[in-house]
């Protein structure tokens, strides 16, 4: 079995050295560049509570001087496993669906003395800040981190993955299935991936590449990559 990955190698290590131990294939494309941005330094002991909807919100957060035992809602189970690693220990993860995380924030925050600060990237899906705001809460918005598309391909990668193209490919987010079906037209690759299964992080992630034809389409969640080796 061939899989191939897009996130960047240091978020797919420990995914890739699990596969490989059981004899799988695996290649690896970073679809998009993540860059730390600068921002005006704030206190963020100041906060009743913190907002992450990806990974790299915490990677990007000088952390030295929070309180880990803040509350802190986070999209989903990797957002979560960060927010952990990097010692918080108050966390409300939602399934991976910015909707069902305003929900969870509205169910666990009252409106009345609580001030939010939502860490993200440059550019979101859904504004989560505005429509919190709407409906009374107290949010600030801090951007610490942008993502630029990966507009080219090895060419000695591209071979490879022609005369070998992958059983799986594994889309982890909208922007990531945009920028991967940029290089698949760009590329002249839309003609080889119809006996390759495509598993995508949500609905719009899989709306993106629907024009492809795939063998299948499957949507998950991050931590269940191993288990969808098993469905196909």
């Amino acid at each position: 079995m061939h899989v191939l990955l897009t996130r960047n190698i240091e978020d797919s290590i420990d995914l890739i050295q699990k596969l490989k131990f059981n004899s799988i294939k695996v290649s690896n494309l970073p679809l998009l560049e993540v860059k730390k941005e600068n921002y005006n330094l704030i206190n963020l002991n100041s906060f009743n509570a913190l907002i992450f909807t990806s990974s790299n919100s915490i990677k990007f957060l000088d952390l030295k001087k929070i309180n880990k035992n803040i509350l802190c809602f986070c999209v989903g189970s990797s957002t979560e496993k960060t927010a952990r690693s990097n010692g918080f220990q108050n966390i409300i993860a939602a399934d991976g669906n910015v909707k069902n995380l305003k929900e969870l924030v509205q169910r666990n925050l009252s409106i009345k003395d609580n001030k939010v600060l939502y860490v993200s990237g440059e550019i979101v899906s859904y504004p989560l800040d505005k429509e919190l705001i709407s409906e009374g809460y107290n949010v600030k918005r801090l951007i610490n981190y942008s993502v630029k598309h990966n507009e080219n391909l090895d060419l000695s990668f591209l071979q490879s993955l022609k005369n070998d193209m992958p059983d799986l490919v594994y889309v982890y987010s909208e922007n990531s299935a945009k920028s991967f079906l940029n290089l698949i037209k760009k590329y002249e690759l839309v003609d080889y991936w119809m006996n390759t299964n495509l598993m995508c992080i949500g609905e719009k992630t899989s709306s993106v590449l629907n024009i492809i034809k795939w063998k299948k389409i499957f949507l998950f969640n991050p931590g269940e990559e191993e288990f969808l080796l098993y469905k196909i």
